[in-house]
């Protein structure tokens, strides 16, 4: 089943501020809230919904992608697709919680508003071939970044000297209640105690100094699916650096970009190619090889073959990405002028000059087609 457009989901228009698109949001999360709406899985389902409609439109570079590519273009924002990552409640509250500011209960009795530590996201460029974008490819790929420390598993304490904070109960937050003339409100806070961790350490760990993590490397295998574009990104949960003292795992951000080809052009899911023959070639005709991405292939070059045509290779092309069929190899034939010539050569062209086949007819029959592809070249 198709996902729902996110502008459709929050209510906006495609040219909705930041400022339009947060209220909107925080509209509807409030009013799918789980602490408003118990038990109801279409409210929790509607929640989730705005949550990711709200991720992607609040961030320039997703909200750019999105408006360019859709959904498609989106999906493996997490687990290595481009999009939405089925993010949980918990997620939600912990990457959003501001926005309900904390104010009528929501998320206190649930427990919900307990800060979650996530390890910074990572950001690598990936380059790739014509022939990687061809057939989807596999990529190993060296990535620094932090690493839960192996001799306190991450948690920063030296032998286990870790506690609950006494203050906020593990909880990592501080609720305090208020009588007003509308009558109680709830405010939460962050522990400044256990600065919203929710635990205090007796001795740090000397390896990691207490932080639960160190640096190193990693090698990441990334799977790129075939047809990708210059500028896609792909997102891969987890694969991040690891958070302080335990919590989630930050993302790994890959970007691709296109090696150029020595002969080939890419435009969209075509490729372009300048062919070079001779005078007496596109007179007499001829066959010629000309390349495409995994071999070279022969191709006719008809006799009286004018500068500028465009010939077409169906299926020569890329695929589309996400979806079935290939674009096409567009050859476009150019004739090579000499520029030194023999007094011989010069006589016989003299003669063919005075012949009406070897005057311009006017014919501009290719020029049209010729026009929408002579400025990629």
């Amino acid at each position: 089943m198709s996902k729902r457009d996110y502008y459709e989901i929050l209510g906006v228009s495609k040219a909705a501020s930041k400022t339009e698109i947060k209220k909107a949001y925080r509209k509807i999360a409030m009013k799918y809230h789980p602490d408003k709406n118990p038990d109801n899985k279409n409210a929790e389902a509607m929640f989730k919904d705005a949550a990711e409609a709200y991720e992607v439109l609040s961030n320039e570079e997703k909200r750019a992608q999105y408006d360019r590519f859709g959904h498609e273009g989106l999906r493996g924002s997490s687990g290595g697709g481009f999009g939405g990552d089925g993010m949980t409640v918990e997620d939600i509250f912990s990457q959003f919680g501001d926005i309900f500011g904390g104010f009528g209960g929501f998320g206190g009795s649930s427990g919900r508003t307990r800060r979650v530590n996530k390890g910074a996201n990572l950001r690598v460029k990936v380059k790739l071939t014509l022939k990687d974008i061809l057939h989807g490819t596999e990529k190993k790929i060296k990535v620094k970044k932090y690493i839960a420390c192996k001799h306190c598993n991450g948690s920063g304490a030296k032998d286990g000297s870790q506690y609950s904070c006494s203050t906020c109960k593990g909880t990592g937050q501080v609720t305090k209640m208020h009588n007003t003339m509308l009558g109680q409100m709830r405010t939460s806070a962050k522990c400044t105690r256990c600065n919203g961790e929710g635990k205090i350490i007796r001795n740090k760990c000397t390896h990691c100094y207490g932080e639960g993590i160190i640096k190193s490397d990693d090698i990441v295998k990334i799977s790129v699916p075939a047809g990708v574009e210059e500028g896609m990104q792909m997102k891969i949960a987890g694969k991040g650096s690891a958070a302080r003292r335990g919590g989630m795992e930050g993302d790994l951000i890959v970007e691709f970009h296109e090696e150029e080809h020595p002969d080939l052009i890419r435009d969209e899911n075509d490729l372009l190619y300048n062919l070079f023959i001779g005078f007496p070639d596109a007179v007499l005709g001829t066959s010629v090889e000309v390349p495409t991405i995994e071999s070279a292939v022969k191709i006719k070059i008809g006799a009286g073959t004018q500068a500028g045509k465009i010939l077409r290779l169906r299926g020569k092309g890329l695929p589309s990405y996400g979806s079935y069929g290939k674009g096409d190899l567009l050859v476009r034939v150019n004739v090579w002028i000499p520029t030194g010539i023999s007094k011989e050569e010069k006589r016989t062209l003299e003669k063919l000059s005075k012949s009406s086949n070897f005057n311009p007819t006017g014919n501009d029959s290719e020029k049209s087609f010729f026009d929408k592809v002579k400025d990629i070249f």
